[in-house]
């Protein structure tokens, strides 16, 4: 699949299939991420590939995060703030997208995932001080599910045109 191809259909998933993923496709998602650029090369990323039940149970207990209990593989992205204190939210998102588009390639569904409690993550996976949740990454199979609340979303809120979005030498200019 072509990156461009990949970009075109990745979309949230919030719901899994219970199927496992394999080991090979997990490693070339983690290598994705480990690939990407980050400031002065310095990569402050970790990444903690949670696969237990009971604790992807609790990284659902977040408002918007349900559906993680039943996501085979939740990936918490992690950037050192001491070895980067500019660039470290930045350089982790750079990496995850890397590893979203990479299980897009894969047959994967993903959701990016913002909404949990970040004291409780990192007393859970046991996180260092100096390292700051970014986000978390579900990473499986999709299941189909209606969904009304994403129908509606997506009525609603369409993708913007890209004269809407860009501009040429100054701002609001097209072309």
């Amino acid at each position: 699949m072509e990156v461009f191809e990949a970009i075109q259909k990745r979309h949230s998933v919030r719901a899994y299939e219970s199927t496992s993923v394999p080991e090979e496709k997990l490693m070339r998602i983690l290598e994705a991420g480990r690939l990407a650029p980050s400031a002065g090369n310095i990569q402050p990323w970790h990444f903690i590939v949670v696969r237990d039940f009971e604790k992807r149970k609790k990284l659902a207990e977040a408002r918007w995060a349900k559906f993680l209990a039943e996501s085979p593989i939740v990936i918490v992205g992690c950037g050192d703030q001491k070895a980067s204190p500019r660039w470290f939210m930045v350089d982790v998102a750079i990496a995850m997208q890397n590893m979203v588009l990479t299980a897009v390639s894969e047959g994967l569904g993903t959701c990016w995932v913002g909404s949990f409690d970040e004291d409780e993550v990192r007393r859970m996976l046991k996180i260092p001080d100096n390292y700051r949740i970014v986000a978390l990454l579900a990473i499986g199979y999709p299941r189909e599910k209606f969904d009304l609340t994403e129908k509606v979303l997506h009525l609603i809120r369409r993708r913007k045109k890209i004269e809407e979005i860009v501009s040429f030498e100054e701002f609001g200019k097209w072309k």
